[in-house]
């Protein structure tokens, strides 16, 4: 599939698009289900993108475990945030945008604390002209406010954006958005019908950053 020309903006999502933070998410909800005899599995990355809160609820066999998996989930990811990296190549690859005057965004169901928190350590903030996090509005992925209110602050249509992002949420908000949404894979199994809905998916991060250059055209490879 192609597009009719290179967008003017690119939005990301963060954990494990731009920055290489899923281990420590799933030891992190590892531990904070540990103590109620539930585990994650693989698929739970499909529909990571909103608050903690929602999808712990789902793992739990008793909703009043909530308060407890959810604080020991925080401070879990508390105590091992600063081991989280950006994937190689990313800094070159959002300097190589912001020379090419694209417009770069960040929507992510992380709250704003640690968003903040761990973009301002990676060196990662000056790059973006708008952060949307998962408490910022009332809604979540997939719902597509946020996606919606971050054209609006760029000052984009849909066809001048492009979405990547690594969960079923991100292809289900981008589309609803009429995005053009590539999905990471990873190593996970995915729908088909999820996959057809993508615009483009990709095995990794990496092929994803090098799809995004291929479409910008004017922005010279690595």
């Amino acid at each position: 599939m192609t597009r009719a020309g290179p967008p003017k903006a690119v939005v990301f999502d963060l954990d494990g698009t731009l920055i290489d933070s899923l281990p420590v998410v799933l030891r992190a909800i590892a531990f904070a289900l540990e103590p109620y005899g539930s585990r994650p599995t693989a698929e739970i990355f499909g529909h990571l993108g909103g608050p903690p809160e929602r999808f712990l609820l789902t793992l739990l066999s008793d909703p009043k475990d909530l308060p407890d998996a959810l604080d020991r989930m925080l401070r879990f990811h508390g105590e091992h945030w600063n081991t989280i990296q950006p994937f190689d190549g990313v800094r070159g690859f959002l300097e190589q945008l912001r020379a090419a005057e694209v417009a770069m965004a960040i929507w992510t169901g992380r709250d704003r604390d640690s968003t903040g928190r761990l973009m301002s350590q990676l060196g990662l903030t000056p790059f973006f002209a708008t952060v949307l996090c998962g408490d910022d509005l009332a809604t979540h992925k997939p719902d597509p406010e946020g996606l919606r209110e971050i054209m609006r602050r760029l000052r984009v249509t849909a066809n001048e954006t492009v979405f990547v992002g690594d969960a079923d949420v991100d292809v289900f908000g981008g589309v609803a958005c009429g995005v053009d949404t590539i999905l990471i894979r990873h190593e996970r199994m995915i729908a088909d019908a999820t996959l057809g809905q993508s615009w483009q998916h990709v095995a990794t991060p990496h092929e994803a950053l090098e799809l995004v250059r291929r479409c910008l055209k004017r922005v010279e490879p690595a």
